[in-house]
């Protein structure tokens, strides 16, 4: 592996490790609720314990609804085709530019490889959304800040 794909697997990794945390994080509290649920005895007043249920129950909807936004970040990045090379920003592209530093794959802040910063950043955000498509020495205009493509690997 050449320099740039050891900076893309990096990325790459980074971005497969936070994901698996967000799903663990979610599977724990999932894993809870459904303790708390079936542990819920109707020993106190009736309303009181129904309302108590009800609250676990959308605990539980909700915790449901971030499970499959996780498992939705990790179809996308398993579509990304990491040593596919192209010089125009598309999903997968590592792009430096004269301000910052993306590569386009899923939503996950910054992150640092080879003393370099770079954001994680997802191809429907709106700075991605300048980017896709642009090749280097273009030009970009993003919160009235001017910046140059340098490089797309």
């Amino acid at each position: 592996m050449n320099k740039a794909e050891n900076l893309k697997q990096a990325l790459y990794n980074k971005c497969t490790v936070f994901t698996q945390n967000r799903l663990n994080t979610i599977n724990k509290t999932i894993e809870e609720l459904q303790e708390s649920l079936t542990s819920e005895t109707k020993s106190s007043a009736g309303d009181k314990h129904e309302t108590g249920r009800a609250m676990l129950q959308l605990e539980r909807e909700k915790a449901g609804q971030q499970l499959a936004e996780v498992q939705k970040v990790n179809q996308l990045l398993a579509k990304i085709e990491l040593f596919k090379t192209s010089k125009t920003v598309a999903l997968g592209s590592l792009v430096f530019t004269s301000k910052a530093n993306y590569f386009i794959a899923i939503s996950a802040g910054e992150f640092e490889v080879e003393n370099q910063k770079f954001y994680a950043i997802a191809a429907n955000t709106p700075i991605a959304q300048l980017l896709l498509g642009k090749t280097i020495n273009d030009d970009i205009t993003f919160r009235d800040q001017n910046f140059k493509i340098t490089d797309v690997i």
